[in-house]
């Protein structure tokens, strides 16, 4: 199995993937024309620059073996190169999800995530 990447949803966006068996997007990404991923290492970074302090999200663990097409690496924050998907992805890609809430001083607990 390839490294994971993981995708943070609104928990309404993902009640709706589920229901359709697949993610159109969230609102970004359907703005942005792909859908955002973020590996182990960037994970915390963006959960602290796009989600601080909110609640009611989904933290979702893909397999990229398990898309239908091949995942694009782009430069994005600070030349990083960041997992993006133009396709939509597959709830048979994902190998776990769970409810991901904002600690009181803003920010969130990613145990299972090596970091």
């Amino acid at each position: 199995m390839a490294e994971p990447v993981y995708k943070i949803a609104s928990q309404p966006d993902w009640n709706a993937a589920l229901a359709a068996g697949e993610l159109q997007g969230t609102p970004v990404d359907l703005t942005d024309g792909y859908i955002h991923f973020s590996t182990a290492a960037q994970l915390a970074e963006t959960l602290d620059k796009h989600y601080r302090g909110q609640g009611g999200l989904v933290l979702a663990t893909i397999d990229p073996d398990l898309l239908p097409v091949p995942l694009t690496w782009e430069p994005s924050r600070g030349g990083q190169l960041f997992p993006h998907l133009y396709a939509p992805l597959p709830m048979s890609a994902v190998t776990t999800h769970r409810p991901l809430e904002a600690r009181l001083d803003g920010g969130f607990d990613l145990p299972e995530i090596a970091q």
